[in-house]
């Protein structure tokens, strides 16, 4: 290996390390939105130090902001020797609740072999803490380029984004006169560019009943049962048509290639009894039963098609039950979106890949949306991609890791591809 760049990453294999278990180490939980003004400072004192002219905002007004937990975002930019192209590399610093089953500290940053362990290892603060190895290791490899060089830390992609990357968009930090090539280090594996996400639609369906006494049932109107016929319905009719829809995005894994339903929630009746109630409920007929959808869909499909299969669902329903009452309310959706495979990001970290790891990058779309859609539909910037360290199917499991190797070559990656746009562009 006698390119200056790469032996320089490779010589900060330390540094990578131990910024990655720093950032562990903060435990920035969402919801509800731990410790995003320490992280974001964390990263500013770096940066800063580094020459990067640094920004924390806050995305006021934004879903979940607060009081007591503000969203903070961090955008650091370092201006190349002449003028040229930015590129971006957007990583988001929340993380998910811890859940069962961890047999190690969930923000301990252990280093056992080669894996760092803790929530948020995988996704995604091994690839935010790759792309600052890669783009300071680039800088002083070569301060003669031309551009610049962003780096964001932002907020609440696990919960939508709205209070990170989409605030950051409507600011005007995605426009594309301002950046022209963003890189999101999300974990698809190292050897893959991810051109997308499918679509989501995220909406709650509430069934009305009739309170009554328990022991007189015949008095109320059950809204449980009334979501029974619902969910049974979708059983008959909706997933199986979900399961015939087919598309030609590559999407991983193989089950994702079709139109998917989860139930995320449901409720109904009376309200849980807290821990250290010793008592019993009381006996009453449920007036109102809420699930939750979140429904992905493919590229081939429309949202309104989307909609229209559910509002079918619940118009069978109610021609099959003469008491059943219902609401729709939509959450929020997001369209699909995918890069072209022959755009410039693309064509570049392709490139790299080949460079570093001698094998064809392979192209995936995700299966679950990530913060592109925002600087797509948003910021009106294709020229986007994912690509980062780790392996999708850890994120949000116990005991989640990210290689340490798989860091190092991904900030390798990282690094060619700066020096290919910013020092030896690439030709139309």
């Amino acid at each position: 290996m006698s390119d200056p760049l790469l032996q320089t990453i490779e010589a900060r294999r330390d540094d990578l390390i131990a910024l990655t278990q720093d950032l562990i180490r903060i435990p920035t939980l969402n919801p509800p939105g731990d410790n995003y003004h320490a992280i974001c400072a964390y990263l500013d004192a770096r940066l800063s130090a580094h020459g990067f002219t640094t920004e924390m905002i806050r995305a006021q007004g934004a879903p979940a902001d607060s009081e007591t937990h503000p969203r903070w975002n961090l955008v650091a930019r370092r201006e190349g020797a002449s003028p040229g192209e930015c590129v971006h590399f957007n990583s988001h610093h929340d993380v998910v609740t811890v859940g069962e089953g961890w047999t190690r500290d969930p923000f301990g940053g252990e280093l056992e072999g080669d894996r760092i362990y803790g929530r948020g290892a995988c996704d995604m603060k091994g690839g935010l803490a790759a792309s600052i190895i890669a783009a300071e290791a680039f800088i002083d490899t070569h301060p003669e380029f031309s551009g610049a060089v962003e780096i964001s830390a932002t907020a609440d992609e696990e919960t939508g984004g709205y209070g990170g990357v989409a605030y950051l968009a409507e600011q005007g930090y995605f426009d594309p006169e301002r950046v022209q090539h963003v890189i999101i280090p999300e974990p698809l594996n190292k050897d893959r560019i991810c051109l997308g996400h499918r679509g989501v639609w995220w909406a709650e369906i509430e069934t009305k009943g009739r309170i009554a006494h328990g022991s007189m049932p015949f008095l109320g109107d059950c809204a449980v049962r009334h979501m029974g016929a619902v969910l049974e319905e979708m059983e008959r009719t909706l997933f199986p048509l979900l399961a015939l829809k087919h598309t030609d995005m590559p999407v991983v894994p193989e089950g994702a290639r079709n139109s998917t339903m989860n139930i995320n929630a449901i409720h109904g009746g009376a309200n849980e009894l807290p821990a250290d109630y010793t008592g019993f409920p009381s006996a009453c007929v449920p007036d109102s039963c809420r699930i939750t959808i979140d429904r992905r869909f493919l590229i081939e499909e429309n949202i309104d098609e989307v909609k229209a299969e559910i509002i079918a669902v619940l118009e069978t329903v109610k021609s099959q039950r003469p008491e059943f009452r219902y609401d729709l309310r939509e959450l929020w959706s997001v369209t699909p979106t995918m890069t072209d495979e022959y755009a410039p990001v693309v064509r570049t970290v392709q490139d790299a890949i080949a460079q570093v790891l001698d094998t064809q990058a392979q192209f995936v779309v995700s299966p679950g949306t990530y913060d592109q859609k925002h600087i797509d539909r948003i910021g009106r910037l294709k020229n986007c991609i994912a690509y980062g360290p780790g392996i999708l199917d850890l994120a949000h499991q116990p005991d989640e890791w990210v290689g340490v190797q798989d860091m190092l070559d991904s900030a390798k990656v990282m690094a060619l591809s700066l020096r290919a746009l910013l020092v030896e562009p690439v030709q139309a």
